[in-house]
């Protein structure tokens, strides 16, 4: 994907402090900082020291050469800072009305009882509006400002996935699920494989014909998961990434009885890695969402073929599927980022993914593993600059030079002398005066959601603004 989109004609100055992580254990700050973008979202000046717009303007005009009715300023609050926007590396725009019900299932009867009948409803243009339109614009205002969706088997319904995240200038990679096996519906499957192609290709034209440069929207090939595949749709899917040269997406290791599933369905292979392998699906542009149960062997298969994974420690722990060892795949030199895998993950904010991999890190690290636990700065780091790696986008996640302005601007609720009742704007977390940079960060992190969230910027474009 070229993170490129030409569509806001003013430039912009940020000044106020600035959160980052520019590698896995580092959180940056820079404070009374100024970064300067173009016209077309590119960070081209970083400078410190600067605390105030008059300052910016005395300073910072003559050097860029830009006069002062062409550049927008946008200075934060006594309290406020701005952070790279998330990216949510696996999710299920589909699934969205179904956040939250997953009760006492488990992944299997998950899928059979909620997930398909949800997904197959969306052939019906206008539920699919209103379902897509809504879940896009919570990713938007929780921070998200690139997203890996999966989609349904539906060919208009996927396009219409891509024109609304074109709309709403959210960057996307969108999938149309390929599931032909007979282990699927009969009412939710494709009719065979090459149907399965054609209907992949088609999307993949589509997404094309609206925006040509993906300087967006870029196409994502999606065999849901080696059960719901044939031998056919995983060899001809992997003829059309080399083809190609897009990106695939799947799941691997989610949950035992899966992965059982997956044995009795391929018993001529020895591993879940193995059969992806061997139908030529792992490669440097591979997402594997969840990983939980990984053998050795499958780790280290992964990392030479230089797969990336998805983290999703929500869904993971409200289906029951495992602890994903996190620090284990990390020492492997695997890149992870984090995902919300909304329905089965109730939270589409992956501000939530973060603290549940922190916490989640600690369970494993309590079962005997000390050094599994992630650190604050850990989790951040996977859900920014992780999961843009994991997407393949390389510059999105840092304020440095060169990079997209892909960012959110965060606030945090000062309580007053009297202490008084926290207005339902305010958010959960409180600031008492007392709290540096790190700790506000900590806070947030524990207790923030999209109240906190009060502007976001996609590519230099506004798309998502509490602030009127």
């Amino acid at each position: 994907m070229d993170d490129t989109k030409s569509n806001q004609s003013m430039k912009g100055i940020f000044i106020g402090d600035f959160v980052h992580c520019r590698s896995l254990d580092e959180l940056e700050f820079l404070l009374d900082t100024a970064v300067c973008v173009d016209e077309e979202g590119w960070v081209v000046m970083v400078e410190r020291e600067i605390s105030d717009q008059a300052k910016a303007k005395k300073i910072l005009l003559p050097r860029l050469s830009w006069k002062e009715d062409e550049v927008i300023f946008k200075v934060a609050c006594k309290g406020q800072f701005f952070f790279p926007g998330f990216i949510d590396t696996h999710i299920h725009a589909p699934q969205y009305p179904n956040v939250g019900l997953f009760g006492k299932t488990t992944l299997l009867s998950w899928l059979e009882n909620y997930t398909f009948p949800s997904e197959a409803s969306l052939k019906d243009l206008d539920a699919a509006r209103r379902v897509y339109t809504r879940c896009i614009q919570r990713s938007l205002s929780n921070g998200t400002t690139t997203a890996a969706y999966f989609a349904t088997i539906d060919v208009s319904a996927t396009n219409l996935l891509a024109d609304i995240c074109f709309a709403h200038s959210q960057r996307a990679f969108i999938g149309r699920c390929c599931m032909d096996s007979a282990i699927n519906p009969t009412t939710y499957r494709d009719a065979s494989h090459e149907t399965c192609l054609a209907d992949t290709r088609a999307t993949i034209d589509y997404i094309a014909s609206i925006d040509p440069t993906n300087s967006l929207i870029m196409p994502i090939i999606t065999p849901r998961f080696a059960p719901s595949c044939s031998t056919e749709v995983m060899n001809s899917l992997s003829s059309l990434q080399k083809a190609t040269n897009l990106p695939i997406q799947t799941h691997i290791s989610e949950n035992r009885d899966e992965i059982a599933l997956v044995k009795r369905l391929f018993p001529q292979h020895t591993t879940y890695a193995e059969i992806y392998d061997e139908h030529g699906l792992l490669c440097e542009k591979t997402i594997l969402a969840h990983a939980i149960h990984l053998t050795e062997a499958e780790a280290d298969l992964i990392k030479i073929r230089n797969c990336k994974i998805s983290h999703c420690p929500i869904s993971n722990t409200a289906l029951c599927s495992g602890e994903a060892r996190i620090r284990w795949l990390l020492n492997k030199g695997l890149e992870v980022g984090l995902g919300t895998d909304v329905s089965g993950g109730y939270s589409i904010s992956i501000l939530e993914a973060a603290k549940h991999a922190l916490l989640v890190s600690r369970h494993v690290a309590m079962s005997g593993d000390e050094e599994a636990k992630l650190s604050v700065a850990e989790v951040l780091y996977l859900a920014t600059r992780g999961g843009a790696k994991v997407v393949g986008l390389e510059k999105v996640g840092t304020f440095e030079i060169g990079m997209a302005w892909d960012s959110q601007l965060i606030g945090l609720a000062t309580v007053g002398d009297d202490g008084a009742a926290p207005t339902l704007e305010d958010g959960k977390v409180d600031i008492f005066g007392w709290e540096g940079i790190e700790a506000r960060v900590e806070k947030w992190l524990f207790n923030g959601d999209d109240r906190n969230t009060l502007a976001v910027w996609v590519q230099g474009r506004l798309v998502h603004s509490l602030e009127g």
